[in-house]
């Protein structure tokens, strides 16, 4: 598989997620390639399991409750999945490596708890989240605190690898590579010269909608209106009646499938014809349950590659439904590759510190130093801030019964 292309993630059919890893809340290596070995155990104990010499706990953090709670969900398997595929190499070494997966519940506060519960258990050595930008930016200042790496799968705000944390790791691309790359696709191929601009008010979706206005100023495409809305709320009429007066031809908005599904819904209700877009929030098959017909159409730039494309991506697909019985959520191979990576970094560690437990430290150290590591879906370089070298961005379009991959932006 093209590992250029072979960028991760479920299109199509795998969009029944994704709903934007970048997330809103409140707010040369290479993978060691270890047969599949049968599901390695799958440590859901709290902290207090921590202590035992040779265990090696992988932390999740995302939502595996409320509304994000599929996509949380996809996150935590992706990242079961490779601590399986890799169980047999460790206990090799002489150790065992266990999930433990934690609810942030899309929360800030929660995430933050769940942070410090994680740090106080010797036995985590990394962790695999989160799914919203709003929650990972605040975790992250513990996880530096406690010299605990952490390996994001999802988060696009660009300010979660400004602050310069050694700790802190991303996959993905950032806001400030997405949003000239959709801006420049909406003028060119969508011929959008005019446009509104929404939000929902997150880290995500604001931060991301403020970097697609500097991208459209730098175009030339005219603003007719910038907004934000509330997240969760059942009526936008104050804003569709915004864009039914002002017509213009597109409407970028940042934030997630539950809030554009409604707005779309009503905004052609009220026989508004402009088109709609915005990131990788916007991905998820509930989107055709929100806004019905009014989905289609909708365009939306976001940091996965349609990975069934490749055959190697199939038969991970179908691995992935075998073991789990579900289809995997658009992040699920992000937390795969996250994982690997994770521990390739636990294992340079362990036989840099002669074959013994090493520190967090050695752990977090190792896995920054990734380069040109070979994931299953994407190789892996971390710069100075600890994000990704390789991450690329790709546009997709809603049809009448799924998204459609349209191809890698600016191509």
């Amino acid at each position: 598989m093209k590992k250029k292309n072979a960028l991760l993630l479920l299109s199509a059919l795998l969009i029944g997620s994704l709903a934007a890893g970048c997330g809103t809340g409140n707010g040369g290596n290479s993978a060691s390639s270890a047969p599949s070995a049968s599901p390695a155990p799958s440590s859901e104990g709290g902290a207090g399991s921590g202590g035992s010499s040779n265990v090696i706990k992988i932390a999740t953090q995302s939502p595996l409750s409320g509304a994000q709670s599929l996509e949380g969900d996809g996150i935590k398997l992706g990242a079961q999945l490779a601590v399986q595929d890799r169980a047999e190499a460790f206990q090799q070494l002489g150790f065992e490596i266990q999930l433990f997966p934690q609810d942030d519940q899309a929360d800030p506060k929660i995430g933050v708890s769940n942070a410090e519960m994680l740090i106080s258990d010797p036995d985590v050595y990394a962790v695999i989240g989160h799914y919203n930008t709003g929650v990972a930016i605040p975790s992250s200042v513990k996880y530096e605190e406690g010299k605990l790496a952490m390996v994001s799968p999802a988060n696009t705000g660009v300010e979660l690898t400004e602050a310069n944390r050694k700790s802190v790791n991303r996959l993905v691309a950032r806001n400030d590579q997405i949003a000239p790359a959709a801006a420049k696709y909406a003028k060119d191929k969508l011929g959008a010269a005019t446009v509104y601009l929404a939000h929902d008010k997150t880290s995500y979706g604001q931060g991301l909608t403020d970097e697609v206005r500097k991208a459209f100023k730098d175009l030339g495409v005219s603003e007719v209106g910038y907004e934000g809305v509330t997240a969760g709320e059942k009526d936008y009429s104050a804003i569709v009646n915004q864009l039914v007066a002002k017509k213009p031809d597109l409407v970028f908005f940042g934030g997630m499938y539950a809030e554009m599904g409604i707005i779309a819904k009503q905004a052609r209700e009220k026989g508004f014809t402009g088109k709609f877009m915005g990131g990788e929030g916007l991905e998820s098959a509930d989107m055709y349950k929100i806004a019905g017909p009014a989905a289609e159409g909708i365009v939306y730039a976001t940091v996965v590659s349609d990975i069934r494309s490749e055959e190697q991506g199939k038969q991970w697909v179908e691995k992935f439904k075998e073991a789990f019985n579900k289809e995997p959520g658009a992040f699920s191979p992000f937390a795969y590759d996250a994982t690997l990576v994770a521990l390739n970094g636990i294992e340079k560690a362990i036989q840099e510190n002669g074959g013994k437990k090493p520190t967090r430290e050695q752990v977090m150290n190792a896995i920054r130093a990734a380069s040109e590591f070979s994931g299953l879906f994407t190789k892996v370089t971390f710069d100075e801030k600890g994000d990704n070298k390789h991450s690329q961005v790709y546009i997709y379009q809603y049809g009448k019964e799924k998204a459609e991959f349209l191809g890698e932006a600016g191509k």
